[in-house]
């Protein structure tokens, strides 16, 4: 990895705020940060105490910030009481931002609608009250399963008000998932819908839930959930069981538009998210409701700047934790005005977001890597889509998440898309940490490409060795949190030992939070660069390479638009180098593709030493991705192999891509 630190640390752009951020910024200039650092390490419980004082409203105050008996099962503010639900929207109406719009919502067709703040509260209400009707009470678990929409957010709000435990599922998994989930937690029912609008297709939703169900039922012990209510999105053919299955439009048509919150102790759970795990079994990452809150506000406020009049666009789906925390949540707790996307970057054409963009002028723009990095390729090959061709002077700040960020494509989004005006603020975080950990401040922070820079203010992140010691800034190590934040995971469901093993090792003493990445810091600023997953990690004779490394100096090349690396098993080398490439131009056959292979791998030579040639290199019109756009690496990794993938794909976008990678070799 040595040579690849080299190249981070020898990174020389570097991009201060502008006098106009910094001059309206929540949090600016350097002085104004550093202080609330050490505001937080001369008394951590303090800081963060003053803090859920100031920007939560409890019914019962709490009197013990930080519970830390039962390490590394820590507690925050665990004696006082509130409700997530009305953080979000009572407070906003009572506060007179009643008929301010919360959600502009673009369907997958254009269509737009509004909602505010009032009409928000009123069916969050009728919704709960309709859960409740169906006998759904606090801390029982709800699947949820439905398309991006205003009623996602709504019947997230729905289970936050009663105190029930939401599960959100992403709408692109399968049956076999669903009935994992549906029995792992326990859930009693499932919200889903008929079908789901994507590119212009309607996609069946309710008989994937109907198999779940079918295979929960088969199970020992049967299927736990009684009840499926269904939001009618296309009116599609949709079979209803009698007894079961319920119209969600009739369930809540004679409900109460009032329904008074349930308040929760700070510790109750107000969400299950299910994310992979190394072996393969799911994990139901626990969290919060109190420290899970005040986290997703702070960061949408700090980090994102939110402004009173602010349109903030977070393009994620509300099935993985950004859009649970960077739409539910976060931005409707500081009163914000959002959108709700339910369609793909790349329907009617590559131009939809910036489109968007333009047509609600938008201001702040969070989305991710892979996004840009596909968008940056359909702006060349259809030149009208490239954003140049869109008034985007709305946009005052851009955000990334997800993954890391190579500093090309940070460089093209800064120019193209922000104008060289918009600070990027390149978001480290994780299901399990809540809301961003390590991350720029636009007011503060100098920007350096393809680093997520500083930590947030209280965040004691830190390198260290296999042992646990740090290791000098300049060095790679494991990344890790030194003190227990409000926002971190709680618990797996269910499995306390593997959450112990998974997060908090013995290895490393049994106290620090283990993220599960490799990092570096430069010696001179202190920056984080994340190398990315330690199990993404390569060991060619001998060498440690991370994979992330390899990918950023393959699209560092001009041709290349996307890269994915993997290793597989060598009899010399210990592990040999895979790459998967995208490029800019049309796939290559024959001696094109052998002569391109090649000079590409004379490109990673060049850019991080001759150990990092890949061995093989397989050009392909795409990477398996699923629906959200992540990377299916495991499958990547049995192509690599050359075994027959026994994996589900059925979440993939374009299952028939791999057998076009298989067909590369």
């Amino acid at each position: 990895m040595s040579n690849r630190i080299e190249s981070v640390l020898q990174e020389n752009r570097v991009f201060p705020p502008s006098e106009a951020v910094r001059a309206k910024a929540a949090i600016s200039g350097m002085e104004a940060y550093q202080s609330l650092c050490q505001e937080a390490e001369g008394n951590y419980e303090a800081y963060w105490a003053r803090l859920a004082r100031e920007h939560l409203v409890w019914q019962q105050p709490f009197s013990q910030t930080l519970d830390e008996s039962e390490a590394p099962f820590y507690k925050w503010f665990a004696d006082g009481k509130l409700n997530v639900s009305y953080n979000c929207l009572d407070l906003n109406v009572q506060a007179g931002l009643g008929d301010k719009v919360a959600i502009i919502f673009e369907a997958d067709n254009g269509q737009v609608s509004r909602v505010t703040y009032k009409e928000l509260l009123a069916r969050t209400c009728r919704f709960a009250n309709a859960l409740k009707a169906q006998g759904i009470r606090k801390g029982d678990r709800v699947i949820i399963y439905l398309p991006m929409s205003v009623e996602g957010v709504v019947a997230m709000q729905a289970c936050a008000r009663i105190g029930a435990i939401h599960s959100v599922v992403f709408g692109g998994f399968s049956a076999k998932s669903l009935e994992e989930r549906i029995l792992d937690a326990g859930a009693v029912a499932v919200i889903t819908a008929d079908e789901q609008c994507r590119g212009g297709k309607a996609i069946p939703l309710k008989p994937a839930v109907d198999e779940g169900i079918a295979l929960a039922a088969a199970a020992p012990g049967g299927c736990p959930a009684k009840s499926v209510i269904v939001y009618k999105r296309t009116g599609g053919a949709c079979a209803m069981e009698a007894g079961r299955d319920l119209w969600w439009h009739e369930l809540e048509a004679a409900q109460s538009d009032v329904c008074e919150p349930e308040w929760v102790e700070a510790e109750h759970p107000l969400f299950l998210l299910y994310t992979s795990g190394s072996t393969g079994k799911p994990k139901g990452v626990q969290h919060s409701s109190a420290g899970y809150l005040l986290h997703a506000k702070l960061t949408t406020l700090w980090t994102f700047d939110v402004k009173p009049d602010d349109v903030f666009w977070c393009t994620a789906d509300i099935g993985w934790v950004t859009g649970h925390t960077y739409i539910t949540y976060g931005p409707l707790a500081c009163g914000a005005t959002e959108i709700v996307f339910e369609g793909v970057p790349t329907y009617p054409d590559a131009g939809r977001f910036w489109k968007m963009i333009q047509d609600h002028k938008v201001n702040i723009f969070y989305t991710a890597p892979t996004a840009i990095r596909s968008l940056i390729k359909a702006g060349e090959v259809t030149p009208a889509t490239h954003p140049r061709n869109y008034d985007l002077s709305s946009l005052r700040i851009l955000g990334s998440v997800g993954e890391p960020i190579n500093p090309e494509a940070w460089m093209w989004y800064y120019q193209n898309v922000g104008g060289a005006r918009c600070p990027i603020v390149d978001t480290f975080w994780q299901t399990e940490t809540g809301g961003h950990m390590i991350t720029p401040l636009p007011g503060v922070t100098p920007l350096v490409p393809g680093s997520c820079t500083l930590p947030f203010p209280g965040i004691m992140a830190a390198i260290v060795d296999e042992a646990g010691h740090d290791v000098e800034w300049g060095k790679g190590g494991f990344l890790v949190v030194k003190k227990p934040w409000p926002s971190m995971i709680r618990t797996i469901w269910g499995d306390p030992e593997r959450f112990k093993k998974s997060y908090y090792p013995e290895d490393l003493g049994g106290r620090l939070y283990l993220a599960g990445d490799g990092a570096v810091r430069d010696a001179k600023t202190g920056y984080f660069t994340i190398m990315g997953r330690i199990d993404d990690v390569l060991n060619v004779s001998g060498h440690r390479l991370g994979t992330m490394e390899v990918e950023s100096a393959l699209v560092a090349n001009s041709i290349v638009a996307e890269a994915a690396v993997v290793g597989r098993p060598d009899d010399v080398t210990g592990e040999a180098i895979c790459a998967f490439v995208v490029l800019k131009q049309a796939r290559p056959y024959g001696d094109d593709a052998k002569r391109i292979a090649e000079e590409l791998r004379n490109w990673v030579a060049k850019e991080i030493g001759p150990i990092a040639k890949p061995r093989d290199i397989r050009f392909g019109e795409n990477l398996p991705k699923t629906r959200s756009g992540k990377i299916m690496r495991r499958l990547l990794r049995s192509l690599a192999k050359g075994e027959d993938i026994t994996q589900d794909v059925s979440t993939l976008e374009n299952p028939a891509i791999l057998e076009q990678l298989k067909e590369a070799a």
